[in-house]
């Protein structure tokens, strides 16, 4: 039997235990949401990590530096995820986790508005929760596609079963085992990608002859290649696969920076922060992250589409870019290595798609279902609840992964946008500023979001984050300056925290 074979059945094996064993771990929806905050820094920092990067770690991203190598925008997007995720883990991590637990006890991001601003209506709870629903739709779609893409490339299999197997896999033990089986088989699939990304690139360098080689490959095939200010293109029509299409502008490189701001308004990252055991256990999971879960795999990733351009060569280029990596680790590694390797791909997928879905599915039940409908449920009937939801969203998530036409980080970027201009400065002015009230909280979730729903109309290049998050921080900072203040239990509130 094929090795990948052998090695893709055990570790999707494994998974599924992780489910089973946790599934008599949850008892409550705090337990099926946060895990009971219990999470150590190490399963923190990875899972936190693993379900940041999702699919287009291993083939978006790696795709786009295929495209371009070092020019274009591929570095501009690791140094904007780099600087974003650091300010994130320093700032946001510690004051976010003691508003959650000491002040407001809240298990979602859409509770936390809701209690921060003592919101009677529902409102700020109701207008998150729509949002977060509808973009982790898309967000949700994209791994969809990135496991189709795997099982199509691996193993031949039709798009379609490709697309069934991997929903089946991962609705398996997220329903099961909800957030507690999440974070741990995110913590594995996390070690996978950092494995991965280390490994791939030094091996294909090594026997390309050196950095030196690979180089002078690039140059050979466009000079181009190796200037950060010089603008490539990656054209199938004319068969011309890299082909320099003028300099980089600062609209590009202004959107690919922008990236590092969807850190701040993400739910399935913020929600580790909320689950760590102690505000004591940040710091070390900060280190870990930044460096185990963020710079080597970024920089991993552009290095495997880089060198493939050189291991490939401009006779032989890829039809697919994102198919870079799955296509370098079965020529460079012998069968086993490369089974454990393409495991990692599957990983980056799942590790997304399972803290989606269970966002997803918190913000149905206990922020629709629990407010709205049957506010005395009981925790057993809130955490099958959870389970149902998880079912009904990855099903439409499914539908909408068979537009085979988008790519993996088109899909992508439209989720990171949309949650970082909607909570993203939301989040920030809610934790920093004492002066915050709850309509422009509001109105500053509606704008941004609406912003990035609607910009492509607009036929602008700027990245949907841009306009949106500037214009969701210019409702708060307005708004809350002419209308009333916060109420002085509010205040005090921040105040205490801000003082922990």
């Amino acid at each position: 039997m094929n090795p990948v074979y052998i090695t893709f059945g055990f570790y999707l094996v494994l998974l599924i235990v992780i489910g089973i064993i946790t599934y008599r771990m949850t008892n409550s929806m705090s337990d099926y949401v946060l895990g009971g905050r219990k999470l150590n820094s190490w399963v923190t920092a990875f899972s936190a990590q693993a379900s940041d990067f999702s699919g287009w770690l291993l083939l978006g991203l790696p795709g786009v530096a295929y495209a371009s190598s070092m020019s274009e925008w591929s570095l501009f997007i690791a140094i904007g995820l780099a600087v974003g995720a650091a300010i994130n883990w320093h700032y946001v991590a510690k004051r976010l986790r003691n508003y959650t637990y000491f002040a407001n006890d809240s298990i979602t991001i859409s509770e936390f508005f809701e209690n921060r601003f003592r919101d009677k209506s529902h409102l700020l709870r109701v207008v998150s929760a729509v949002f977060i629903v509808i973009f982790f739709m898309f967000y949700t779609a994209s791994g969809l596609v990135a496991g189709g893409k795997l099982f199509e490339t691996t193993f031949g299999f039709d798009y379609t079963l490709a697309l069934s197997i991997g929903a089946l896999i991962i609705f398996g033990y997220t329903f099961l085992g909800g957030f507690i089986a999440v974070s741990w088989t995110d913590f594995i699939q996390g070690f996978l990608m950092f494995l991965a990304l280390l490994v791939t690139p030094i091996i294909a360098i090594q026997q390309l002859g050196g950095f030196g080689e690979v180089l002078s490959a690039l140059g050979q095939v466009n000079p181009s290649l190796l200037s950060v200010g010089e603008a490539v293109e990656y054209d199938f029509a004319n068969d011309v696969f890299w082909e320099t299409s003028g300099t980089v502008t600062i609209v590009a490189v202004i959107s690919a920076l922008a990236w590092g701001l969807g850190y701040f308004g993400q739910p399935h990252i913020l929600t580790r922060f909320m689950a760590i055991k102690s505000v004591a256990h940040i710091p070390k999971a900060r280190l870990i992250a930044i460096i185990c879960g963020l710079v080597v795999p970024l920089y991993g990733a552009i290095m495997v589409g880089t060198v493939g351009i050189a291991y490939f060569g401009p006779d032989n280029p890829l039809n697919d870019p994102e198919q870079v990596f799955i296509q370098m680790v079965q020529v460079v590694f012998n069968p086993w290595v490369a089974g454990i390797l393409l495991a990692a791909v599957l990983s980056a997928i799942m590790s997304t798609i399972d803290s989606q879905l269970l966002v997803s599915s918190s913000a149905l039940i206990e922020d629709f279902y629990r407010v709205f409908i049957r506010k005395q449920a009981s925790q057993k009937e809130l955490v099958w609840a959870s389970r149902t939801a998880v079912f009904i969203i990855l099903l439409i998530a499914f539908i909408l992964a068979f537009n085979e036409s988008n790519t993996v980080l088109e899909l992508v970027s439209y989720a990171w946008a949309g949650f970082g201009a909607a909570f993203g400065p939301a989040i920030l002015f809610s934790l920093f500023w004492k002066r915050t009230t709850m309509a422009s909280v509001l109105v500053s979730i509606i704008a941004g979001g609406l912003t990035v729903l609607l910009w492509g109309y607009t036929g602008s290049d700027l990245y949907e984050i841009v306009p949106g998050f500037a214009l969701a921080s210019l409702s708060i900072v307005i708004i809350s300056l002419i209308s009333k203040g916060p109420s002085q239990e509010i205040m005090d509130e921040f105040d205490h925290v801000r003082h922990m």
